[in-house]
């Protein structure tokens, strides 16, 4: 480790609407998987941080929830997350989808949800690949006249296209004084729950409508063995219509995921993992503090 007089840290909070690439890009920057993607909106459900250091700067790169105007307990505990993760950040970054038509009103909104915050917010305009290079220039300007930006930044995290400099801009503004986790530390969260999340991935993707949105996922036991690791996880659903659709004809739907779910977990772990799920109904679950507690948000 590098003598603690020479480093420096900086924790940045990503801030964007729901599907803007805020996990896409804390991966890319981390370069490991750390949240999950999925191409549905609202699939980060509570802050998690990623953690890169690199020469003596290190980076605490808060992926939060997407903002959006929730009405229900989980959606508000979200957009909680999203607040406070942004409230202890150093320097923000406003991540705004440019193919996205309203990406002007979507920046005056989450920019006035930012209260008394005075910390930096930098610009970062994600799959520019996606927009016509002429319509760029103009999206840019009406979006600089909203507030005065520390810098503006055009990516496209899916690609890596312009995340070094925008990677190197943070390095800079890192401040002196010993880093906050250990060199070799990825991320906050702990296997247990980061095992949760990966199987949580692998329904988001199998699943269409509104059934993801209305399950969670507990590691209830966690064995460590020779031959690797063995995880019992609770798939918990708010209804029995839910639960089969889940199971599939003869439990095939759930095999097919266990084993998706399972290889995921394996990698990210490396090392094997015996993974076993089962699926309950629990029409309150959104309305039960323990299952928010799991997640670390407030209830």
């Amino acid at each position: 480790m590098a003598n603690s007089d020479n480093q420096s840290s900086l924790v940045v909070a990503m801030l964007g609407a729901p599907n803007a690439g805020k996990s896409t890009l804390v991966n890319r920057l981390v370069q490991a998987k750390l949240s999950i993607v999925s191409p549905k909106a609202q699939t980060t459900r509570f802050a998690l941080r990623g953690i890169r250091t690199i020469g003596k700067a290190q980076l605490v790169l808060v992926d939060t929830p997407g903002m959006f105007d929730a009405n229900e307990r989980l959606g508000k505990a979200m957009v909680q997350s999203a607040l406070n993760g942004v409230a202890e950040a150093d320097h923000v970054l406003l991540l705004l989808d440019a193919s996205r038509a309203n990406a002007v009103e979507t920046a005056q909104k989450l920019l006035a949800s930012q209260g008394g915050n005075k910390a930096p917010i930098s610009l970062v305009l994600n799959k520019v690949d996606k927009v016509a290079k002429e319509k760029l220039l103009p999206l840019t300007a009406a979006l600089a006249a909203l507030h005065a930006f520390d810098h503006v930044f055009m990516i496209s995290a899916l690609e890596g296209d312009g995340v070094r400099e925008l990677e190197q801009h943070l390095c800079a503004q890192a401040k002196p004084g010993p880093w906050l986790y250990p060199a070799d530390q990825l991320t906050d969260i702990n296997e247990r729950l980061f095992a949760a999340e990966l199987t949580r991935e692998q329904l988001f993707m199998a699943l269409q409508q509104e059934v993801p949105y209305g399950l969670t996922v507990e590691t209830e036991k966690w064995e460590e063995n020779r031959n690797g690791v063995k995880i019992y996880q609770q798939i918990v659903v708010e209804r029995e219509s839910h639960k089969a659709i889940i199971l599939g004809k003869g439990g095939s739907k759930l095999k097919e995921i266990g084993q998706s779910a399972r290889e995921a977990i394996g990698a990210q772990l490396g090392r094997k993992a015996h993974l076993f799920l089962h699926v309950k109904v629990k029409e309150d679950w959104k309305d039960r503090p323990e299952y928010y507690q799991s997640m670390g948000l407030e209830f």
